[in-house]
């Protein structure tokens, strides 16, 4: 529950809610446990919720207007308050907070027969540029909140759709599905991020999380093109050059949405690698090794037998220290073959390391944002939590794996 100070911030900045029937709802923010950068590959990836969430509080105003104000920006000192009318709904554009508000506003027409005007507030705890969702926990949210108002309760993927179409197609973000799926749904979670995009929810009783933010804003323009477009060439000349088998040709095409990824083993690729420039080649190397591990670690994670991808005898004694050295060489992958990590991240996870994780990597696009660790215990878990802070790393939050987007108690 939200702090008891806050909800009262938040109910003071919506003004007089006397006879309102005032709703309070939350989101939680995500961190990004395994297959980093593989969604817009068409890869199944598996992200976590984590107990910082961004909640909302609102009413019906039984007008055609909607005003909207954010209580973080109004304690930064910042523009913080939003309207419009839901006559013309239009985007301000410019990275203006309220353009997500105005878009969500915008498709439920789609959702009910008739949208009134709302007074909302929303105070969020998940830091922004950090790698752990802010704008899809603050989509969420809004969602749940104005269905919640509506009386149209939305199933966990109706509210995902309309948060992910809101960024995607009316704001404009080219971002995939996983960020609004994990808030909405909540806990651990497979999601194929291929039609009909299906969700598994995973066991998740015994995982502990330690997320620490390495102050470095993520830079996400600045790496899911490039890479896309380093996927691509290096898939051309695959095709066009390197003489593969008939069978590999037909599981890798041009594309690295296309590809047949799942299909593809580091054994049969790698003979083909050669012929590209290196850095090429590890492109396609990561996407191969980063899926195989995944497949390990989702095993582990529905407690079945694994099947060994060269970790020691002793991790698959110990299911926790098997999926800490998953992440471990998940992280290298990120670091070494997509380059994507920075001296600050790599010093912030040695930290989480030496104090005691089992296992520590990049959460989200990299070049910035957040490293999210797995502890056994919460005693672990607060000792790192003391010497990340001691060491310069401020922002550090322990949380096991999260409800989705819920109705909270007024």
């Amino acid at each position: 529950m939200v702090f008891t100070g806050v909800k009262e911030k938040l109910f003071d900045l919506l003004g007089p809610c006397k006879g309102k029937e005032v709703k309070f709802v939350s989101a939680p923010g995500r961190a990004d446990f395994l297959n980093t950068h593989q969604d817009y590959k068409g890869l199944p990836v598996v992200p976590v919720a984590v107990r910082l969430r961004c909640y909302s509080a609102g009413f019906l105003n039984h007008t055609d207007t909607v005003r909207f104000a954010s209580l973080n920006l109004m304690e930064e000192s910042e523009e913080f308050r939003d309207e419009f009318s839901l006559d013309r709904i239009e985007l301000r554009g410019g990275g203006w907070f309220g353009d997500y508000v105005r878009a969500i506003f915008s498709l439920f027409s789609d959702v009910v027969q008739s949208v009134e005007g709302m007074d909302i507030a929303l105070w969020s705890e998940v830091p922004i540029g950090s790698g752990l969702s802010s704008s899809a926990s603050l989509e969420v949210s809004i969602v749940k909140l104005v269905s919640t108002c509506l009386g149209h309760e939305l199933k966990p993927r109706e509210l995902a759709e309309i948060a992910y179409r809101a960024e995607h197609d009316v704001v404009g973000i080219p971002c995939g599905r996983l960020d609004q799926y994990a808030s909405a749904f909540g806990g651990v979670m497979k999601l194929e991020t291929k039609p009909p995009f299906n969700v598994e929810q995973l066991p998740a009783r015994d995982l502990l999380f330690v997320i620490a933010y390495s102050g470095e804003q993520r830079r996400i323009t600045a790496i899911h093109p490039i890479r896309q477009e380093e996927i691509d060439k290096a898939l051309r000349l695959l095709m066009e050059e390197a003489m593969v088998p008939a069978l590999l040709v037909q599981k890798l095409g041009y594309s690295y949405y296309g590809a047949l990824w799942e299909n593809i083993t580091e054994e049969e690729i790698t003979p083909y690698l050669g012929s590209l420039p290196k850095r090429l080649a590890d492109r396609v190397l990561f996407t191969v090794k980063m899926q195989a591990s995944t497949t390990y670690a989702l095993e582990l994670l529905r407690e079945a037998e694994p099947r060994n991808l060269h970790l020691s005898e002793a991790s698959l004694r110990d299911r926790l220290s098997a999926l800490g050295n998953v992440m471990n060489y998940q992280h290298e992958l990120l670091r070494d073959l997509y380059e994507v990590s920075t001296p600050r991240l790599e010093e912030l996870r040695n930290k989480l390391l030496q104090c005691g994780a089992l296992g520590a990597k990049i959460s989200g696009a990299g070049l910035g944002g957040s490293v999210i660790a797995l502890v056994r215990d919460s005693n672990i878990a607060e000792a790192i939590k003391k010497s990340c802070i001691a060491s310069g790393f401020p922002k550090v939050w322990t949380s096991a794996p999260d409800q989705g987007a819920r109705v909270e108690e007024t």
